[in-house]
């Protein structure tokens, strides 16, 4: 069968935030341009992933549903009971192959998008969206690449002769395969707590932090900072300013295995390292430390080098948003993005998206009209 290349809206990725936007798209009337590509509406969803679960596919084998921040229920989609011990690069992603079934929502896959370009300077017109199904042309584009796929890599002097192992969060498997090893571990989020507390239980670890971790006492209730930390990301996107990371707005919780890796001492923070050596880090304080393995669990940030070619970027490295739209741009909507990077903020950017480019749609018909 021939690939349709032109649908109304394309959205580009297939994690929760991707689905999110493609129900909402279902629920107003588009239609599938794969089965219906002379429809009134269409719209299609391009996955770089070869099977359903976004990035949750390549979480580590130890990271259980008892240990993941909350998963929120996809739209109309409540989650079935799951085993807290079941890995979540297994449930979530068998979660979300129910939802996209159940939805029928037209997904190709894997489908990688090079870059998206403007065919003309109209406002209104069309955008051409280069992937590996053909060029698709559309009238706008829902962006939902979340940030697996743009490791935030560090460089310090030196890190090319290391001849021990160095690997990112996305590369961790498992604690197992440092089993009596000296390892680095450097990070203040969530992931290099979880990865810290992992590898103490069989290695000897040093933890390396750009900054000192801010732990809060008591319980985060999304409910009540949740608000907060979304005003405040959600300020930093409306004024253009690149956003941090999530614990930089959060700070970090006395969860079970932060307590857990404190109890093990290995929450003896170290200022980071000014240098690497071939068989080690130098100290800040000038002294030597062997290690066997470095382990960036530096973070992520967002992956939008395909969008580049429509100049989205302000002078400070962010893009000035107006909610999930593009300020200046209203053909291109981020979701998974800023404040709707969590699960529960990607489910509300979803349909925040759909109803901002219809009302757009709706504007630019009655200008034309009058």
């Amino acid at each position: 069968m021939n690939t349709p290349v032109r649908a109304d809206v394309v959205v580009i990725g297939g994690g929760q935030s991707g689905l999110s936007a493609a129900h909402h798209l279902k629920r107003r009337g588009f239609t599938s341009a794969l089965t219906d590509p002379d429809g009134a509406r269409t719209f299609v969803v391009l996955d770089a992933e070869p099977a359903p679960g976004g990035a949750w596919r390549h979480r580590w084998e130890s990271l259980r549903m008892n240990t993941v921040n909350g998963i929120f229920d996809l739209p109309d989609f409540p989650q079935p009971p799951i085993d807290p011990d079941e890995p979540s690069r297994t449930a979530v992603p068998r979660y979300f192959a129910a939802f996209e079934q159940a939805d029928e929502l037209p997904i190709l896959r894997p489908v990688t998008v090079g870059a998206v370009r403007r065919v003309d300077e109209r406002p209104d017109g069309e955008l051409a969206v280069e992937s590996g199904a053909g060029t698709w042309t559309t009238r706008a584009v829902i962006n939902a690449t979340g940030t697996w796929n743009n490791p935030v890599r560090p460089h310090y002097p030196g890190q090319e002769t290391f001849t021990g192992r160095q690997l990112h969060t996305r590369d961790y498997v498992s604690a197992d395969r440092f089993t009596g090893l000296r390892v680095a571990v450097v990070g203040g989020g969530i992931s290099a707590l979880q990865q810290l507390e992992e590898i103490s239980r069989t290695a000897t670890t040093y933890w390396y932090t750009r900054r000192e971790p801010v732990f809060l006492d008591g319980t985060f209730t999304p409910e009540v900072e949740g608000r907060a930390v979304i005003a405040k990301v959600t300020a930093d996107v409306e004024a253009g300013r690149p956003t941090g990371s999530v614990v930089s707005y959060t700070g970090l919780g006395w969860t079970p295995y932060a307590r857990a890796a404190k109890e093990r001492g290995a929450l003896a923070r170290r200022p980071m390292f000014t240098a690497v050596e071939p068989h080690g880090v130098r100290e800040a304080d000038g002294s030597f430390t062997s290690v066997d393995v470095i382990l960036w669990a530096t973070g992520f940030k967002a992956a939008l080098a395909h969008l580049d070619p429509l100049g989205l970027r302000n002078a400070l490295g962010g893009i000035t948003m107006l909610g999930t739209q593009v300020a200046g741009e209203p053909r291109v909507h981020l979701v998974g993005f800023g404040p709707s990077q969590s699960t529960v903020g990607a489910n509300r950017a979803g349909r925040q998206a759909v109803n901002g480019l219809l009302r757009h749609w709706h504007a630019a018909e009655l200008s034309r009209a009058e």
